[in-house]
């Protein structure tokens, strides 16, 4: 009997992880209830501040000239792939919270699985890739509207893609091929492959093995372009001799690395470590953090600390005052 089946016959319930645990089956107890509901609240605030930031982010980009240059290109498509990212786990868990049940389909937990490489992917390979766009800008500065020309930038942005593209295909079909023979119930918030496997009754270890070398190639060669491009921009600022200059150099670099750290280090941790080292809670917090939280700090992170994009925001915002009071002169 495989999933499928079992899926059409009766759905595929939903985790006892954070979508289980907020609003699991137990519903007895005044604690359990109020605390459900409070963090139904605090991730319904974190969604719709992720889709606004990033909202915001792609739509000084796109308007405001000083922005368009390589570096807020890649970007403002950062920020179109956190916006369907969340989307694509978040939405589900709310639903499932409003509707008070736990389950998805056999087609939707695939869809699902499927996004949620695709994504995690493409982000993966965008961020190691904005490193070297970092590196030119501070390395070779004159020759950056050459190496960095759009055809350039596009071939970056097609690359994540099919980076991220490829890990979706390739693993999905195989991951959701398997039968199923042992409890429905996912331990997880949404249909990632480590949880789903432990549902197989065939042996899963030298798939799980082949996928582990994937996700850690995955992590490795984008990391490397990250080392590689700041180990060049280290040199190149330790040799300035100008403070302004090394200063206005980190503080080109900050937010990206800031952006780096927080994503890699959460999925190096799920991805690249033993899974005797994994507990169940601890694999949900750190999914938690890079697949709901990082959506919405990223462009925060690059609005807070960087000085074109407040100054587009503080732009933007004069432009809409000056328009109102227009229009209340009009009437």
């Amino acid at each position: 009997m495989n999933l499928q089946k079992l899926a059409t016959n009766e759905d595929l319930r939903r985790p006892d992880g954070i979508a289980g645990y907020l609003w699991g089956h137990e519903p007895q107890g005044g604690r359990r209830k109020d605390t459900s509901g409070l963090l139904f609240s605090i991730i319904t605030v974190i969604f719709f501040t992720a889709l606004t930031a990033n909202g915001i982010m792609i739509f000084l980009i796109r308007t405001d000239t000083r922005l368009h240059t390589p570096m807020y290109f890649l970007l403002s498509h950062l920020s179109f792939i956190d916006m369907m990212y969340i989307s694509t786990i978040v939405p589900k868990m709310l639903i499932d919270y409003m509707l008070g049940q736990k389950t998805i389909s056999f087609v939707g937990c695939t869809a699902q699985h499927f996004l949620y490489l695709t994504l995690v992917g493409a982000e993966f390979f965008l961020l190691g890739l904005m490193a070297y766009d970092r590196y030119v800008a501070i390395c070779n500065p004159l020759r950056y509207p050459v190496l960095m020309n759009r055809r350039v930038c596009w071939m970056i942005i097609a690359g994540s893609w099919f980076g991220g593209s490829l890990d979706g295909f390739l693993l999905t079909p195989i991951t959701m091929s398997f039968p199923f023979c042992n409890s429905r119930e996912i331990n997880h918030f949404f249909c990632e492959a480590p949880a789903v496997l432990k549902l197989a009754c065939a042996d899963t270890a030298l798939y799980e093995t082949v996928m582990y070398v994937c996700c850690v190639l995955m992590l490795l060669i984008p990391f490397s372009v990250v080392i590689a491009s700041y180990a060049r921009i280290l040199t190149t600022v330790h040799r300035m001799s100008s403070a302004e200059g090394r200063k206005k150099a980190f503080a080109t670099c900050s937010s990206h690395m800031t952006v780096v750290t927080l994503f890699y280090g959460a999925a190096m941790y799920t991805y690249m470590l033993p899974h005797s080292y994994h507990t169940p809670t601890q694999d949900k917090v750190l999914s938690v953090f890079y697949t709901i939280l990082t959506p919405m700090l990223n462009p925060l992170i690059y609005s807070l600390r960087n000085k074109d994009v407040t100054g587009a925001l503080r732009r933007t915002l004069g432009k809409f005052k000056s328009s109102e009071r227009v229009s209340g002169a009009a009437f």
